[in-house]
């Protein structure tokens, strides 16, 4: 009840006036059934302008951190997360790891829409970041549609390191569904499952019309200046992802 409350009464209507949301390829989107909706991540906005023009309900998986505050607001925060459809996940090691891509397989098996931003964390700076892989296993095992979606905008609305919103113009571009049935039985293989997530980030860039950087996002935030012992130039235009890479 809270989700449709916040949606479409209590915080829909201001984002609305904030983003005046355009929203192209909505058909995309099954009525019915799990898919996974891919999106690349610029801003925390993103997880509330999709769900906004989407008429079903979307559950994301969310770093279990906005889930653990302390006091009364940690307790009012961990609420509101819950009830805007997030699911928190521990992301510290391995097991970890599984235990995200069981939670997400349960949701798909409830036959809900998903929400997983492949590039793990928020864009540094709006550049699209190499994607991780737990997405391609989960569409391997479950075998359920990918649509991927392209968040355009946030960043104006929700300008990274601020907590104010502003004025802009957000939107949402859905891509076709991807169908990755060619690769039944070969979830866990992590030469297909590279593929699988190279064809989505490069559907998600031409989507975005974001420049690509192979390199992960987290990877540039924990060293901003060095990526595998080499220095990073940040202000450099990123090479668009080859198309081979798509398979």
């Amino acid at each position: 009840m809270w989700y449709w409350l916040f949606k479409y009464i209590l915080l829909g209507p201001m984002l609305a006036v904030l983003g005046r949301p355009k929203i192209t390829g909505l058909e995309h989107v099954p009525a019915d059934g799990p898919a996974i909706l891919a999106s690349n991540h610029l801003a925390v906005m993103d997880s509330f302008y999709l769900p906004l023009v989407v008429n079903r309900r979307i559950t994301f998986l969310a770093k279990q951190e906005y889930f653990t505050g302390t006091g009364i607001k940690g307790r009012i925060l961990a609420w509101f997360y819950t009830v805007a459809g997030q699911v928190p996940i521990d992301r510290t090691d391995a097991d970890s790891a599984q235990a995200a891509l069981a939670t997400g397989a349960r949701i798909l098996g409830e036959g809900k829409l998903l929400g997983m931003y492949p590039e793990g964390t928020r864009s540094p700076d709006g550049r699209l970041y190499k994607g991780k892989t737990g997405l391609a296993r989960l569409a391997l095992e479950t075998g359920v549609p990918v649509i991927p979606v392209a968040m355009v905008g946030t960043d104006v609305v929700n300008p990274p390191g601020t907590k104010g919103l502003r004025f802009g113009r957000v939107e949402v571009r859905f891509g076709k569904p991807m169908d990755f049935s060619r690769f039944d039985g070969l979830a866990g293989n992590r030469f297909i499952e590279r593929a699988v997530i190279d064809e989505v980030m490069y559907e998600l860039m031409d989507l975005s019309d974001q420049e690509y950087v192979d390199i992960y996002a987290a990877t540039l935030k924990e060293n901003p200046q060095q990526v595998n012992g080499q220095p990073v130039d940040t202000t450099k235009p990123a090479a668009r992802l080859p198309h081979a890479a798509a398979g």
